[in-house]
């Protein structure tokens, strides 16, 4: 069977594998004692690693895709880690092998009907489907935020893909075909210098196909305006997303 993948951050993967945040360790955790046991996780869509890694202390293997050659390429190695090359919805794996899956960002790029089903074959009983997405970020420094905003709103919005609308609605919109389990609040939170801050940037998919249009990174005049701002480069300043999830029993 195949299957249409379109790389939206093929030309952005350095950045993504350098300053993409980390999802906090409570939310692995909470994963493992929700799974039927800790033997086998899928991490779905696993990009360069940003999940992958911390489910290694609290699964004792992870096997990871990705359709991305560029992304695995840049995710760590771990010895408790086996990396492949497949799409979501064809995984390779057998049938009710995995406790858990994963999917980190990326829900809403896949063809969900099949993803759905490779999902179902996959898992144990009572298995775990967990899906989560995280929106626009928000900086402590109000006119700081106010035009981080405006980028992602004016300069790059219209370069975001449709399918971003899922990650706004925080994936209530996508059907969902499993027992859904509520969900502890969490949410993502790092202190990033300016040079970090602008290589997350880099690292959205709207950036990467604003600059193959124009052939300008559109960063480096929002760089300039921040530089002002925020006085100090080095200066770390305190960023915040929020998260929002589907999980789902088999």
């Amino acid at each position: 069977m195949n299957f249409t993948f379109n790389d939206h951050f093929a030309s952005v993967t350095s950045h993504y594998a350098r300053f993409r945040p980390t999802y906090p360790d409570g939310l692995f955790a909470w994963l493992a004692a929700a799974a039927p046991d800790q033997d086998l996780v899928w991490d779905c869509a696993a990009g360069s690693g940003q999940a992958t890694l911390a489910l290694t202390r609290h699964f004792k293997r992870v096997i990871a895709t990705d359709a991305s050659q560029a992304q695995i390429d840049a995710a760590p190695s771990h010895p408790n880690i086996e990396y492949r090359i497949a799409p979501a919805e064809a995984s390779g794996l057998p049938e009710a092998v995995v406790a858990l899956i994963t999917v980190a960002q990326a829900l809403h790029w896949f063809d969900l009907e099949r993803f759905y089903a490779e999902a179902h074959r996959v898992l144990k009983p009572a298995g775990i489907l967990a899906a989560w997405t995280y929106g626009v970020l928000t900086l402590d420094d109000a006119c700081i935020d106010a035009c981080v905003q405006k980028f992602y709103q004016k300069t790059v919005g219209p370069y975001w893909p449709s399918e971003r609308r899922h990650v706004e609605s925080g994936y209530r919109t996508l059907p969902f075909p499993f027992h859904e389990v509520p969900v502890p609040e969490f949410h993502m939170a790092t202190a990033w210098t300016l040079p970090e801050l602008l290589g997350y940037l880099r690292s959205w998919s709207a950036t990467g196909r604003y600059l193959a249009v124009h052939g300008t990174d559109p960063v480096n005049g929002l760089g300039e305006e921040l530089a002002l701002l925020w006085s100090d480069p080095s200066i770390r300043r305190q960023i915040t997303w929020p998260l929002s999830f589907r999980v789902g029993r088999d």
